[in-house]
């Protein structure tokens, strides 16, 4: 690939793709200018607004919990096992296609997300516990990028929360857009006692033409409607109305601000490093983390 910048000592450098997903000719960059992308402006200038919502909802995990099994799960799969335990999502788009649930608890950041025009197939918050890291790993696939947004950091500009893509390593600022690559080996650390929250998006990599970004997205939404490719011209236009929906934004019902707003906030593993929280057993279904590309 056109990496920039280039691995001038492979020995020790962890600046290494490991991409089995891949598309060629695709530039490789651990981070990208944010400042480039209208749509991380927009994100960035919708920040108060997000993270204000964020925190009024989350603030009550029992009545949120059930509403939707959707509710920080962890990594479904072994290959997402660098993550760990610490570290855990709440979907809003999946492959493309919205969770009319999540999207209506979250109506605001969900709004800001469609008009923000961001290219993404993936969209979620992401929770990592206190005194918890992330492992150096790879997610696998070049042709999409990573993106966060900065919601809840402790500590916010204290270094405490960190992010490493290959050589190069940055701290989480609230408020603020990073645009790099997770094909690239990664890794990232919360040294706080407190859980870190952002708002994790997969993007179409900027180097893909249309042609290439129609046929992934296809091959995807084969996996969740077979039928797309059935011989049946009817069972195939079933498949094909269904998918439009799922990938339209859902109607949503936007809440009037809580009077029970919190400073204290209460969402899921908020407090300090050690602290108990209880499990609902039915966050154990079915649903819940997001497959991702690499699955």
């Amino acid at each position: 690939p056109k990496q920039d910048p280039p691995v001038l000592d492979p020995a020790t450098s962890d600046c290494h793709q490991l991409a089995p997903s891949y598309v060629a000719d695709l530039t490789c960059r651990e981070f990208w200018d944010a400042s480039k992308f209208d749509w991380a402006k927009q994100l960035s200038d919708s920040y108060e607004d997000i993270k204000e919502e964020f925190v009024r909802v989350t603030a009550d995990m029992d009545g949120l919990t059930k509403k939707n099994n959707n509710i920080w799960a962890g990594a479904l799969t072994e290959d997402a096992a660098g993550y760990g335990e610490g570290w855990k999502t709440l979907v809003m788009v999946n492959r493309g296609m919205w969770d009319p649930v999540n999207a209506n608890l979250f109506p605001k950041t969900a709004k800001a997300v469609h008009e923000s025009g961001v290219p993404a197939a993936e969209v979620f918050f992401a929770s990592m516990q206190p005194g918890s890291d992330i492992k150096l790993h790879s997610d696998f696939t070049n042709f999409v990028l990573t993106s966060h947004l900065a919601l809840v950091i402790p500590e916010n500009g204290n270094n405490k929360c960190r992010l490493t893509i290959g050589d190069e390593t940055r701290q989480w600022i609230e408020g603020e857009v990073m645009v790099f690559d997770t094909s690239i080996m990664h890794s990232a650390i919360n040294e706080s006692d407190q859980v870190r929250y952002i708002l994790m998006f997969r993007v179409w990599h900027p180097d893909l033409t249309d042609v290439e970004r129609e046929a992934l997205q296809f091959i995807y939404d084969v996996l969740e409607y077979p039928e797309l490719i059935s011989e049946e011209a009817g069972t195939r236009w079933m498949a094909e109305e269904r998918l439009k929906m799922a990938r339209s934004l859902p109607e949503l019902e936007e809440k009037a601000n809580s009077n029970n707003n919190k400073s204290d906030f209460a969402f899921e593993g908020r407090g300090k490093k050690g602290g108990k929280n209880k499990k609902n057993k039915k966050n154990k279904k079915k649903g819940g983390g997001h497959r991702g590309f690499g699955a």
